[in-house]
This record gives structure tokens, sequence and C-alpha cells, in this order.
């Protein structure tokens, strides 16, 4: 199993973590700590998924946790980056839809991927 790793970087008003690796059930608990801390941080909070290789149910678990606790603060959750299996797997679930980062905010979170 490919190790499962999030990382945070801060910008003005905004939390961005970007996932790596494998998202199932082991990562479930260290990825919603990451995004309810990322959310006690920034209301704006964007998932980069762009280099995650998995993603089962727990980890739609985990964003669904972070969007519920989100929601009650005024705060978003965003996903970006999603292709392949990590795209169908949002998809399917109706997460994609759910979190959707408006375009230009999505844009500026890939730019930053590849400086």
């Amino acid at each position: 199993m490919a190790k499962f790793e999030a990382r945070t970087s801060t910008g003005p008003g905004r939390v961005t973590v970007t996932l790596s690796g494998e998202c199932d059930l082991s990562a479930r608990e260290h990825l919603t700590a990451v995004l309810l801390d990322a959310l006690s941080r920034a209301d704006a909070v964007f998932v980069d998924v762009a280099p995650l290789t998995f993603l089962d149910s727990s980890g739609v678990h985990s964003l669904i946790t972070a969007h519920h606790a989100a929601k009650n603060t005024g705060a978003r959750v965003y996903v970006v980056g999603a292709t392949g299996p990590v795209e169908a797997v949002l998809d399917l679930t109706g997460v994609g839809d759910l979190l959707r980062a408006p375009a230009a905010d999505a844009t500026a979170v890939e730019e930053r991927r590849h400086v």
C-alpha cells in the first residue's frame, strides 16, 4: 500500500491540504483531524487530491465530516485536482459536485502546485 500523506500550506484566508498516496480506512482519523485543524485556521479549505492514487468511502467520510463542520461555522471545504479513480469515487458519491471549488480558485491551487 502506498503511504498516505496530508500536507498543509496556508495562504491569505485559506488553507490548502494536499493529499497523496492511498486514502483508506487506515488514514481516516488522520485525514479528519488534518481537515478539522485546517478549518480552525481558515474559512476556506482547499483539498488538493491530484497526487492521491486511491480514495475509498473512509476518505469520503472524512471529507463529508469536514464539510458539515465547515457548514456549521460558515466556512467551506473544496476539493480540487481530482482525476481518474479518485474523480470517479467523488462523482459517484456526489461529493465531487458538493465540494466543487469555483473555477478561479481551483485554477489558483493548480498553479501553485506547479511552482
